[in-house]
């Protein structure tokens, strides 16, 4: 059986449309004036191949769509702890390759296969799929890693296997939980084929503008001693600009997939060799449970499940924006003005163009993202307390909006499904979107709804 993972690596950092913390709460009479038009219905307008691949490039995008999609069990090496069994529960809305569903899979998993997990009180059906992260350990040193939420106990093939959960009550009623919901993958290959000097010249542009704005973000990549120009690759995210998660940790699409893999179902694999929990009473398999099929009879069969889930990011189409819904075709047009004029373009660059690859369908492609995949400091309002690679405590990813219009759940923890409340919660002590959500803060409530428009439909 194929395996598969769940892409909650998660990253990102800022709608930089927000309103404004200098400015009084939003008063329930502008709510009524104000409002976020919902998600947008009607065709995903995602979840199929990017256009112009070739034959077997689709067949490898139906192959990785298959293992994205299939639960596993612990016969193919699920946990010993792990957040959901698939991929495909997690990465669902609008279409395959989504971000979290209207109905979280997460609770019904507790129980599944005689599963005898408790539900945290922060996973509820109608609420985002979430990971969680503890920031401190018990002596008060950083932590910052996953702390799965379910186990296999209970679960066939799991005999002998007695884990019990961590105590996420308590440490919820510490502060010390912070969560994370999944990254949509729609556009990941494109996104992954975007050169490195692009993403460092977009930043370089319109420096007096973003100064007079707060704004300054920087990419998240290590070379420890070195100077970045000339320095060869080190790990660390070898010295090159790492651009997926929601802190921009990961660099590649394949070590997203084998960290994914193995943080999220606790499947092992060449990239990642050993269980995240070692308990002895729970390992079932002597060697990786994801390796390459070496007598595989064609190459489709000998590719890994990672292999597989980074193919099928890579072939992923972008979502398609909507010309005319919400509001119309013109309100929609001056929501996308306003959303140059007020600063929220100079983070959310709205198109990247990927460079040379051996994938023709990727190669010298406009990514009309709306992210410059930076690292921003979002202030202490949406801080999680975590650092992964270079991006600390206060940094996250510029989130790439394509494809927002169809999003049920904002922010990287999902704290709200209200996209005007996600504006809100942008604007905080220290935050780079302070002046952009100023800006927004002064604008006309007819303009502030034409913005919203433009941002739903994308």
């Amino acid at each position: 059986m194929r395996r598969k993972w769940m892409l909650l690596a998660m990253s990102a950092a800022a709608l930089a449309v927000a309103a404004t913390f200098s400015i009084a709460p939003v008063s329930s009479q502008l709510r009524d004036r104000v409002r976020d038009p919902g998600v947008r219905g009607g065709n995903p307008g995602a979840g199929g191949p990017i256009a112009g691949l070739s034959k077997t490039e689709l067949a490898f995008f139906a192959l990785g769509l298959e293992d994205f999609n299939e639960a596993e069990d612990v016969a193919d090496g699920l946990g010993p702890r792990m957040n959901l069994d698939g991929c495909g529960g997690c990465h669902a809305q609008p279409a395959a390759g989504g971000t979290s569903p209207a109905v979280n899979p997460q609770v019904a998993f507790a129980t599944k296969d005689g599963g005898m997990d408790r539900v945290p009180s922060f996973i509820t059906s109608d609420g985002a799929i979430r990971e969680a992260r503890f920031v401190r350990r018990p002596g008060g040193t950083p932590d910052g890693g996953v702390s799965s939420l379910f186990t296999i106990t209970g679960r066939p093939g799991a005999a002998g296997c007695n884990l019990a959960q961590p105590d996420f009550e308590q440490e919820h009623a510490n502060r010390n939980v912070i969560f994370r919901i999944p990254t949509p993958l729609f556009g990941a290959g494109l996104i992954e084929m975007i050169p490195d000097a692009t993403i460092l010249a977009n930043q370089a542009t319109e420096q007096a503008r973003k100064r007079d704005l707060g704004i300054r973000g920087r990419a998240n990549f290590v070379s420890p001693g070195n100077r970045i120009t000339g320095a060869p690759n080190r790990n660390g995210n070898d010295g090159t600009v790492a651009r997926f998660g929601w802190k921009a940790q990961n660099v590649s699409l394949l070590l997203f997939s084998g960290e994914a893999y193995n943080v999220e179902m606790g499947i092992t694999s060449e990239l990642f060799q050993n269980e995240r929990d070692q308990t002895p009473q729970c390992q079932f398999a002597a060697v990786p449970n994801d390796t390459q099929n070496f007598e595989a009879p064609d190459a489709l069969k000998g590719t890994t499940a990672i292999q597989n889930f980074a193919n099928f990011q890579r072939f992923l189409s972008p979502p398609m924006p909507s010309a005319n819904a919400p509001g119309g075709t013109e309100s929609i047009s001056r929501g996308r003005n306003l959303f140059s004029t007020l600063g929220c373009a100079l983070c959310h660059t709205p198109a990247l163009q990927t460079g040379n690859t051996t994938v023709a369908a990727l190669r010298s492609q406009v990514a009309q993202l709306y992210s410059d995949l930076l690292l921003h400091d979002m202030g202490v309002g949406l801080a999680d307390g975590v650092s992964q690679g270079q991006a600390g405590p206060r940094e996250f990813r510029t989130s790439p909006l394509w494809g927002l219009g169809q999003r049920f759940f904002f922010l990287h923890d999902g704290r709200t499904a209200d996209l005007l409340q996600a504006i809100r919660e942008h604007a905080s002590d220290g935050s780079e979107a302070n002046g952009v959500v100023r800006n927004f803060g002064n604008l006309r409530d007819s303009q502030k709804q034409e913005l919203l428009n433009f941002l739903r439909s994308l």
